[in-house]
C-alpha cells in the first residue's frame, strides 16, 4: 500500500499558497505562472480554505464579479478536506471522488506539508499496475528480473 508520504518523497513539497486577502487577479497570475490549478490558502501555517479554477469559474465568472475586486477569502473553499502523510493513495482516491475534488492538503500535526491533486494519484497508481503487472508476466513466464 502505499503512502501520501511516499507520493510526496518521489514528487516532491513545493505547495504553491495564498492568503485570503490576495486578490483572485493575482491568484490567478500565480497559478497562470507556476502551472497550477489551485492554490492553498494559509493563515500562519494553517489551512484556511482552497482557491481553484472550479472557483473562480463558479464564483466570480458566472456571476459576472471583478476578479481584481474580490480577494480569495471571499470565494475560496473554506472546507477543506486534509489528508496526512500516513494515509493511503487508495483513501485519497475515495476522497477525491467521493467529495468531487481534486486537491488534497496534507497536513501533518497541523503544519501543511504537501499537496496532492488526482493526477498525481492516478499517475503513481497506474505506475503500481504496471509494475504488478511486469511481475505477474515474469512470474507465469517463468523469467527472473
Amino acid at each position: 500500500m502505499v503512502t501520501v508520504k511516499q507520493l510526496l518523497d518521489e514528487k516532491g513539497r513545493s505547495i504553491w499558497t495564498t492568503s485570503p486577502s490576495t486578490s483572485v487577479y493575482e491568484c490567478l497570475q500565480i497559478m497562470a505562472e507556476k502551472n497550477v490549478g489551485a492554490l492553498v490558502v494559509t493563515e500562519g501555517k494553517r489551512v484556511a480554505g482552497m482557491f481553484s479554477e472550479r472557483d473562480y469559474a463558479r464564483k466570480v465568472t458566472l456571476l459576472g464579479r471583478s476578479s481584481r475586486e474580490l480577494t480569495v477569502g471571499e470565494i475560496m473553499s473554506a472546507h477543506v478536506i486534509q489528508i496526512t502523510t500516513h494515509d493511503s493513495l487508495e483513501r485519497c482516491m475515495e476522497l477525491m471522488t467521493d467529495q468531487h475534488i481534486r486537491h488534497l492538503p496534507v497536513v501533518d500535526d497541523g503544519v501543511l506539508v504537501g499537496l496532492i491533486s488526482i493526477g498525481d494519484v492516478v499517475r503513481r497508481v497506474i505506475e503500481e499496475q504496471r509494475s504488478t503487472i511486469h511481475s505477474l508476466e515474469d512470474y507465469i513466464t517463468g523469467r527472473k528480473s
